[in-house]
């Protein structure tokens, strides 16, 4: 029998399932169109291509109207709908709302699918002479993308996962055999605190758009292998190359910029699984794009430049099928759970590879070969080797990374690496030594032959002033206490900065040209020299002397106890060269921000610097602590700080906010202060307290009480109190409410203050009120444990981010004004 459920706005979810089922055909349409097009030996008959041209818009269309109406169910808290149970909640700002669009599954892939239609519709314009099968590729790329929205089975499978999909069809439980269950569900689950930050609602997006690029390189490499134009397509790919290269790159940047403004961690990169995954496609785009233009330049390498490009959207879709088929679930913090979608994901997979294979083994012996041997002092044949090297580099993080995978497929139980992290720094920065030595001198050479008698005498003098650089560096910034593979990286960076000014500054006196990768690999540099200090040398300025913290269930998960000091509200702790000071707390929901002022002073005891950072935290039943941190920016080093341990009370508050109801909640609450005080007073009179005095300003009737609807035959009256505290001034306003037969009432805290206040009588024959104070106890102080950690030059990884970006910007225009010459 159907149960007839009340209040659930079905129409939005129905509207967007049809274009959920819209988009998978027409991307069906556009393909099979698209192929017959080229496939097509009438030039003359364009039937096919409008076709293909027509799936493709209406593809898109559909994809514009998935995302209306998810947006719209998220919007207006439809909570009937799991997507938007699962993540958002009405105390979110509309920002993370909007977040909250791509902060699941269904939600990544419609982003993904939503970029790919963009640059499709680009495509269509500006692809030419190479529309028909570059757009085959993309349009098969967006059935398969299609199909992880579906959300239907078939034969007992399931395909895709529907954003759609109702939260009474999502979980059992029998709240969903009452017809009028939505009247239970108030609010949504939320967000992931630790998703809570700017980055998430711009890194998403951008990482997305690099992610869904691939596809177009990837596109006109199998156009060239499938239409036997094997050296054509390398020319108009190259600007899409770079693209991708930059876009890609600077989304994970964000990442990196995420974790280090949000997580507790204390960095910018962890080597999560995920984390790593993100750079697979990277790794080898930026491998293949230098292949690419050897490619261009001499005709050498068009094999290894193809299988790069190739292998580039290959790990777009096993990054994907890593963090979101749950397999790294166990390994992994950014992993989705396993969903049923790991066969799904690991399909798309194949089937990519599979026809990237087929097409390289069934053209082997058509391919471009350059008969003649590359110079070994040629630029062409060292940007080879670096190419090898960056895919060597992708292959070790692979291997390291997909262990859970090997283990799944083969029901083995390999090990990762005891010191995991010590692993990939080590190992990888043995590879970045090689890379950067690479960009620098690749600097001094010619294409297809160099005076080598020049490029030794040159190369040998920049190495030499980069070692009597490094020197100094390694010295004053303490690297030299770390590995010595991290010192030859400096020496490397350092030497390709140097290699990279001498071009760039060539290039400003008339050999634009040349500007593009001298820039990007200037930022490049400047990136890893910025890691490599702030990462190397970071120093804990939180330094605990006694090496013990006087909280119970502080332990190993808020990080060394020799790195966290615990300090109690308005005690100053000398903490390194600063005077810390615990000024209390606010609540800006969902967050809770934990105010400590920092002071330095002079030799004198004058103080010459002076401000405040507001950590903030949540406390979760299903997360616990989730601490975010505030940093202190200065031009040289960056102050960061965090919470690592609060006192937590007994029992959570509930009702209004900051209000504890006059039953059990407010009697547990009332074991944390001092015996109360009660006072009658007059509006304008005063109370005394330990630490200041109260002012009643005045009382308010018909007050209003969040989350509590009064009625007419309600009486509401609050208290209007000034409250002076260490020469700062608070407001508080206890409520008495009347209704029926029974008195309520609601205290308000005034927590940095330490105080709790209840207004508990009204004496309207004095004309009076009664208001009972609760004050802290002297040794029940607030308190936190925090933890402080400077990273010095880590505005070189940031600006080295930029100039970087800058790099790939001026090169993209290069290219493209090449192909307009053609």
């Amino acid at each position: 029998m159907d149960i007839a459920f009340k209040g659930e706005h079905l129409f939005p979810g129905h509207l967007g399932q049809f274009f959920v089922v819209l988009s998978f055909g027409a991307a069906l349409l556009s393909t099979v169109s698209y192929y017959f097009a080229t496939t097509n030996t009438n030039q003359l008959d364009n039937s096919w291509l409008k076709l293909g041209r027509w799936g493709f818009y209406l593809n898109s269309l559909s994809i514009l109207g998935i995302a209306t109406c998810l947006f719209y169910v998220i919007y207006n808290h439809y909570f009937e709908y799991h997507y938007a149970w699962s993540y958002t909640s009405r105390s979110l700002p509309v920002y993370y709302i909007v977040s909250g669009f791509w902060n699941g599954q269904e939600g990544g892939f419609l982003l993904w699918t939503f970029w790919q239609a963009v640059l499709g519709n680009i495509l269509i314009r500006k692809a030419k002479s190479w529309e028909k099968p570059v757009m085959t590729v993309v349009a098969f790329s967006q059935v398969w993308l299609a199909t992880m929205l579906l959300g239907y089975y078939i034969f007992g499978a399931r395909i895709g996962s529907s954003p759609f999909l109702l939260l009474r069809n999502a979980i059992q439980a029998p709240i969903f055999s009452n017809p009028d269950y939505l009247s239970f569900i108030k609010d949504g689950q939320g967000m992931n605190p630790l998703l809570q930050n700017y980055w998430m609602v711009i890194h998403p997006p951008t990482l997305f758009l690099g992610l869904a690029s691939v596809i177009v390189p990837f596109a006109y490499a199998i156009a060239g292998l499938w239409q036997k134009r094997y050296k054509d397509w390398v020319a108009p790919a190259i600007p899409y190359a770079l693209f991708s290269a930059m876009i890609l790159g600077t989304g994970v940047i964000m990442g990196s910029l995420w974790a280090y403004e949000s997580l507790n961690f204390g960095g910018f990169w962890a080597w999560d699984p995920v984390e790593n995954a993100s750079i697979f496609p990277w790794l080898f785009m930026v491998g293949g794009l230098h292949v690419m233009i050897v490619y261009k330049n001499t005709g050498h390498s068009y094999f290894t430049g193809t299988f790069l490009v190739l292998m580039s959207f290959i790990m777009v879709l096993y990054s994907s099928f890593l963090a979101r088929s749950g397999v790294l679930g166990d390994t992994s913090v950014h992993s989705f759970v396993d969903n049923g979608m790991f066969w799904h994901l690991l399909a798309f997979v194949i089937m990519f590879l599979a026809l990237s294979v087929v097409l390289l083994v069934l053209r082997r012996k058509e391919l471009p070969v350059t008969k003649k041997d590359e110079e070994t002092y040629s630029r062409e044949f060292w940007m080879f080797v670096g190419a090898i090297f960056l895919a060597l580099s992708c292959f070790h993080l692979i291997l390291v990374t997909s262990i859970p995978v090997w283990n799944r497929m083969f029901n083995s139980k390999v090990a990762p690496p005891t010191d995991l992290v010590a692993h990939y720094n080590i190992i990888q920065a043995s590879f970045a030594m090689v890379i950067t030595i690479l960009t620098g001198f690749t600097q001094f050479l010619k294409y297809k032959k160099t005076n080598v008698t020049q490029f030794f005498i040159v190369t040998g003098v920049y190495l030499l002033v980069a070692i009597l650089i490094t020197v100094p560096v390694v010295y004053f910034t303490g690297l030299y206490k770390l590995h010595f593979v991290f010192l030859l990286v400096m020496l490397g960076s350092i030497y390709s900065l140097l290699a990279n000014g001498k071009v760039l500054a060539d290039a400003l006196k008339g050999k634009f040209k040349l500007a593009g990768s001298a820039v990007a690999h200037i930022g490049f540099a400047l990136m890893l020299v910025g890691a490599l200090i702030a990462a190397g040398t970071r120093a804990v300025v939180s330094v605990n002397e006694n090496g013990a913290i006087a909280v119970t269930g502080f332990d190993k998960a808020a990080g060394d106890v020799r790195e966290n000091i615990m300090i109690y509200k308005n005690e100053p702790v000398k903490m390194g060269q600063y005077t810390v000071t615990y000024l209390g707390d606010s609540t800006s929901e969902p967050n809770h921000y934990y105010k400590v002022n920092y002071k330095r002073y002079d030799a004198a005891g004058k103080i010459v610097e002076d401000f405040e950072l507001k950590p903030h935290a949540q406390i979760s039943a299903e997360m616990g602590l989730t601490s975010s941190p505030d940093t202190r920016h200065y031009l040289f080093h960056d102050l960061y700080t965090h919470v690592t341990a609060l006192p937590i009370p007994k029992s959570a508050n509930t009702g209004d906010a900051q209000t504890a109801a006059s039953h059990g909640d407010a009697e547990n609450d009332d074991k944390n202060y001092d015996a109360p005080v009660t006072h009658e007073i007059a509006v304008g009179d005063t109370i005394r307290y330990r630490e200041g005095y109260m002012i009643l300003k005045g009382m308010k009737k018909e007050t209003a009480i969040q989350n509590i609807p009064l009625t007419d035959s309600d009486i509401a009256i609050g208290a209007q109190l000034e409250i002076v505290s260490n020469n700062k001034t608070y407001t508080a306003e206890p409520v008495y409410l009347i209704r029926g037969k029974g008195v309520y009432y609601f205290d308000r805290k005034a927590e940095d203050a330490g105080l709790k206040l209840r207004l508990s009588k009204i004496l309207p024959d004095k004309n009076k009120v009664e208001i009972t104070v609760y004050q802290q106890p002297e040794n029940k102080k607030p308190w936190i444990v925090m933890r402080a950690l400077d990273f010095p030059y880590i505005n070189f990884l940031w600006s080295g981010t930029l100039i970087m970006i800058i790099g790939f910007l001026l090169s993209i225009f290069r290219r493209n004004k090449e192909l307009k010459t053609v």
